[in-house]
């Protein structure tokens, strides 16, 4: 078994090599058999850190009978979502055709021998449970109506297919106005929890896109309201049990509105942008809490999440086959550890109170270390000391060490953010820079993802140009390396010729020809984060760019104006169009000292330019409104 598998690059891949299902990697052999025996293709869609893409793997794929008739049966092909997300993509969105509804991962397609989909479906049980039928009992039923009547298969995945078709209806453009922002505002008043934080009911996620936005509405507009549903939010997800107090770093989800119970998964996506946005925070407020989060994040990606300057897409939310294993405590060996450590029985019983730790606990009978409000510098160090030296005991979820190439930009972006606050992060950034640059761009070609080691063999898609893009524009606004600012032009060029399309953007292009999300998924979408490359561009580049930005806001207005406030990262450069960057342009020298406090200006859209000209001058995209020989000077009239 495994041997098909042999060669695959995904560590997601790999681990499925010991199953007794026959799987196959994506690749012309596969369909190339199916259809030369006639057989019916089961596609399977998963990544490393989904629970119950682990849990089906378990329940049915490892049971003999339905891995014998899936062999016998059926050509098996297993896909990693973050490897392939075109193919995710395509066929989530037959999911959504076929189930009227988002679908998720594990994702189980079927499919004709001539790769036609007719049949959809998520995670499904072995046997019938909860209305739902059973995995054993469909296939047979699949084989069976194959065998029998294969017309009525072939008809109806004719069908689906036709309705696959790219739509040419796309939603009416309206006006790009400012009051964008009171509109994006109205929208998150409707979806804001004013008890816990956060927007949406459960399942919590972070939508950092929402945090930022409102973030910068405020910076732009003074209205209180915004700041006080970012910062609320902000607070509570670091309060909760989303954030791992002992290690650092935080999980994907709650399953509850308070921010308590998380899914334990803990991604490089989401730890990168919440990074970002507890930095946007500080910048904000002055607040030092928001600062410690965002660090302490920091932290954890480089001992727990980095290798060779590079960053490791995820870890697993299960340990031994328990989801939350290796992350929860029980109630007695808490008791005991502490004792051995010389706590009192009085602090003891303090500490177990300021935790959560319950003797009935929330998690299986166990609990998950949080707290109401951050533990003082004094009390901090030896308990989650004592935390810690329990889960040494423990063997750590299993890391996914796919390197991806947008996922590592995210994660670069925010350390040269924080490189120009604490200049221990620069080193790293840099470092990560350079190796991403190393591995991915190849041949001056971008390539998605790969292993450290290992050739890359995934082109890129457009969220790996976007994403990279803007990391190369951090990262000269914190070094002003031209070499950084010359790369992201390169990418937007590439990405102009190989994506775009009249103001619309595609996602993938090739075997699957997918459009670029409106909306903000489980992170920003690319389209959104090429506008916020092309603004950076006009500005300081070539002024064409701002007509690509402008024809790409326009052309997503209608979904921006209907989905909100789910589009936030659009909204947020919508914003930015409107009011423009102020280009703060010096020698390189004398933009040192700016370089410091750039992001604790008032004004949200400001840039530096690096030019021979001595003094300096402070630019929109129409004129140069002022020069001063100080930095100091300019600064203050970006800050009213």
């Amino acid at each position: 078994m495994g041997e098909r598998l042999e060669n695959a690059q995904s560590p997601y891949l790999q681990r499925n090599r010991e199953s007794p299902v026959e799987w196959y990697e994506w690749g012309e052999e596969p369909f190339r058999r199916a259809k030369e025996e006639e057989k019916l293709i089961f596609l399977s869609i998963g990544y490393s850190s989904c629970h119950w893409c682990h849990v089906m793997e378990r329940e049915v794929f490892e049971n003999r009978e339905v891995a014998d008739l899936l062999n016998r049966e059926f050509i098996s092909i297993k896909v990693d979502r973050e490897e392939r997300p075109d193919i995710d993509r395509y066929y989530q969105e037959v999911y959504r055709l076929l189930n009227q509804q988002s679908g998720g991962w594990p994702l189980s397609i079927f499919m004709t021998p001539d790769r036609k989909p007719f049949f959809a479906a998520t995670y499904i049980p072995l046997e019938p449970r909860d209305g739902r039928v059973g995995f054993k009992e469909l296939i047979e039923n699949m084989v069976r109506l194959f065998k029998r009547a294969p017309r009525e298969i072939y008809d109806q995945a004719d069908q689906i297919v036709q309705f696959m078709k790219p739509a040419t209806k796309v939603e009416e453009m309206v006006p790009l106005d400012r009051n964008i922002g009171e509109h994006f505002l109205e929208a998150a008043r409707r979806f804001f929890d004013p008890i816990n934080g956060g927007f949406g009911s459960k399942p919590k996620f972070p939508h950092t896109s929402i945090i930022n936005t409102l973030l910068t509405i405020y910076r732009l507009e003074g209205r209180e309201e915004a700041l006080q549903m970012a910062t609320k939010t902000l607070r509570e997800m670091a309060r909760g049990g989303l954030r791992d107090i002992v290690d650092g770093g935080f999980c994907r989800y709650t399953t509850d509105e308070e921010w308590s119970i998380p899914h334990f998964e803990k991604m490089t996506y989401d730890n990168a942008l919440l990074m970002e946005s507890y930095l946007r925070a500080y910048h904000t407020t002055r607040d030092p809490f928001f600062r410690g989060i965002a660090l302490e994040i920091a932290e954890f990606m480089m001992e727990y999440m980095e290798e060779k300057g590079l960053f490791f897409s995820a870890s697993d939310a299960d340990s031994q086959g328990v989801e939350g294993g290796y992350f929860t405590y029980d109630y007695r060996e808490v008791v005991e550890k502490l004792k051995r450590d010389g706590f009192g029985e009085e602090e003891i019983e303090a500490v177990l109170e300021r935790l959560n730790i319950k003797r009935e606990g929330a998690i299986g009978g166990r609990s998950l270390p949080r707290t109401e409000e951050p533990l003082s510098s004094t009390d901090e160090e030896p308990v989650l000391k004592s935390l810690k030296e329990i889960r040494k005991n423990r063997p750590y979820p299993f890391i996914d060490k796919k390197i991806i190439t947008s996922w590592n930009a995210m994660m670069i972006r925010s350390l040269y953010i924080a490189a120009r606050m604490d200049n221990r992060y620069f080193e790293v950034a840099e470092e990560s820079m350079e190796a991403l640059l190393k591995l991915m761009l190849v041949d001056d070609h971008l390539y998605h993802s790969t292993i450290i080691g290992e050739r890359p063999k995934i082109k890129g898609f457009l969220e790996d140009y976007a994403y990279l893009a803007i990391a190369l524009l951090e990262g000269y606004k914190t070094t002003l390396k031209e070499e950084y600012l010359a790369k992201a032009q390169l990418l937007v060029e590439d990405s102009l010729v190989e994506f775009f399309d009249g103001g619309r953007w595609q996602f993938s292009k090739g075997e699957f020809c997918t459009e670029a999300d409106y909306n903000d998924s489980s992170y920003p979408s690319s389209a959104a984060v090429m506008v916020d490359a092309l603004l950076t561009l006009g500005a300081l580049r070539e002024s064409r760019y701002f007509d690509f930005a402008f024809d790409t806001l326009r052309a997503y207005s209608g979904q921006i104006e209907k989905f909100m406030p789910w589009c936030g990262r659009f909204v947020e450069e919508t914003l930015r169009y409107l009011h423009q960057d102020r280009v703060i342009a010096s020698t390189p020298e004398n933009l040192a000292p700016c370089t410091l406090q750039i992001d604790l200006v008032r004004y949200p859209f400001t840039l530096l330019k690096g030019e021979e000209h001595g003094s300096y001058l402070l630019c929109d995209r129409e004129s140069c409104r002022k020069e001063s020989e100080s930095c100091q000077e300019i600064l203050r009239s970006l800050d009213g």
